[in-house]
């Protein structure tokens, strides 16, 4: 059995897919990019705060399913150029303590609005 999640306090989906879904205890969260959902605005001003921005919108699809951050097991980390890796890692690393997840960070031609990172996630509670 799955369940869709959503909440206002991430972007709604622009496509034919949801924010997130929980089956079987796993909650697959779609890649988020940096739009602010209280204004529907994009935040590049900064690598930092477009990649703050995206871990904002993970964070609220993982609260309103009922996670945490400390129950990601997987994610995916999609930039546009491998040379912001260091900034992005530095942000993504500061919302996890301690056993982190799996994951895999690969340059990719072209990011959705233009946009330099997508994250998604896989997460577990069992």
């Amino acid at each position: 059995m799955k369940q869709i999640i959503f909440t206002t306090d991430a972007p709604a989906p622009i496509g034919p897919y949801s924010q997130a879904v929980l089956a079987n205890g796993f909650l697959y969260v779609s890649g988020q990019i940096a739009i602010n959902p209280a204004t529907g605005e994009l935040d590049l001003s900064s690598l930092k705060a477009e990649t703050g921005q995206v871990m904002r919108n993970l964070n609220a699809l993982l609260l309103e399913a009922g996670f945490g951050f400390e129950h990601v097991v997987k994610t995916n980390i999609f930039l546009s150029d491998m040379s912001l890796f260091a900034e992005v890692n530095e942000i993504y690393g500061s919302y996890f303590s301690k056993d982190f997840p799996a994951r895999e960070t690969v340059a990719v031609k072209g990011l959705p609005k233009g946009v330099n990172v997508e994250i998604s996630a896989i997460a577990f509670k069992g």
